[in-house]
């Protein structure tokens, strides 16, 4: 991983178009969202909905990560989600969201979260992290996983390991009654054994019609998380867990989040409807 160069911005290509048909969020066109003012709590009908958008958001990025091997750039992976996404009628979450010029999240190495798709080309030995969000039915479905890209050195590949890992423990966490705070303090006692960095200013959410509702969820023992789960809520899990420090930098494009030291960092989500007894995924292929 020594040898590895840091990453450094490429050249975006157009836009890409969407169907007139396919429903917009109401963000699009828009510098921001309308703040969410609706509940945590979900209506089976809303449920129902999240399972079909999550679905085709986890398929999206599962159709993209096929493609990923040395030479290809992360351009070429966002038009293979966007496409994916068009065809079966969902609208790809973060395109003009916030001014997000792409349809999915690509981030390299170093890179947190929020890395923007464009003519930077996947290199033998890198970690790539792809975030696929699908609108469909009036509602966002959001999954993101790390990956490996040709021959990965151990450090890296138990970095990745360790943090699906995390995000599966976290999960198994979920119970109604407990407290949001029981997902972070799972996660950061896991991460402490092998050293790794914890962010903490990038968080979980909740999503619904409103892809981020203002629920948050902490992947470290915040003692503010006191909201307690509810049957019927749904809501991200997502750690970004590092080789270093969780302190971060951010590119001048106002997206792309590095970690301060530049070592490398994985993440891993999945949206989550809490049932009586635990939690559904519903961002499953």
């Amino acid at each position: 991983m020594s040898g590895q160069s840091l990453l450094v911005p490429g050249e975006l290509s157009p836009i890409r178009s969407v169907p007139g048909n396919i429903r917009r969020p109401e963000y699009v066109g828009k510098p921001a969202p309308t703040p969410y003012t609706g509940p945590e709590v979900q209506t089976p009908e809303t449920i129902e909905a999240m399972r079909v958008a999550g679905r085709i958001a986890a398929r999206a990025m599962a159709e993209a990560a096929k493609l990923i091997a040395p030479g290809v750039t992360t351009d070429e992976l966002d038009k293979v989600a966007h496409d994916y996404m068009c065809d079966h009628g969902a609208y790809p979450s973060t395109l003009g969201y916030r001014g997000f010029p792409k349809s999915l999240c690509t981030s390299v190495n170093e890179v947190i979260c929020h890395g923007i798709p464009d003519s930077t080309v996947l290199k033998d030995g890198d970690i790539v992290n792809l975030d696929v969000t699908a609108y469909i039915g009036g509602v966002h479905g959001d999954n993101n996983a790390t990956y490996l890209v040709g021959d990965v050195d151990e450090e890296s590949r138990l970095l990745v390991e360790r943090t699906r890992e995390s995000l599966e423990r976290a999960i198994k966490a979920v119970r109604p009654g407990r407290q949001i705070n029981i997902i972070g303090r799972v996660i950061e006692s896991y991460a402490k054994r092998f050293g790794y960095g914890v962010v903490r200013d990038f968080t979980g959410h909740g999503i619904n019609s409103s892809f981020h509702s203002g629920l948050i969820i902490p992947h470290y023992d915040s003692p503010h998380a006191t909201t307690v789960i509810q049957p019927g809520m749904t809501f991200t899990i997502e750690p970004m867990l590092t080789l270093g420090t969780h302190e971060y930098d951010m590119w001048d494009d106002g997206w792309t989040v590095v970690t301060k030291d530049r070592k490398r960092t994985a993440q891993f989500e999945h949206t989550l409807v809490v049932t009586g007894t635990g939690a559904e995924i519903l961002t499953l292929p």
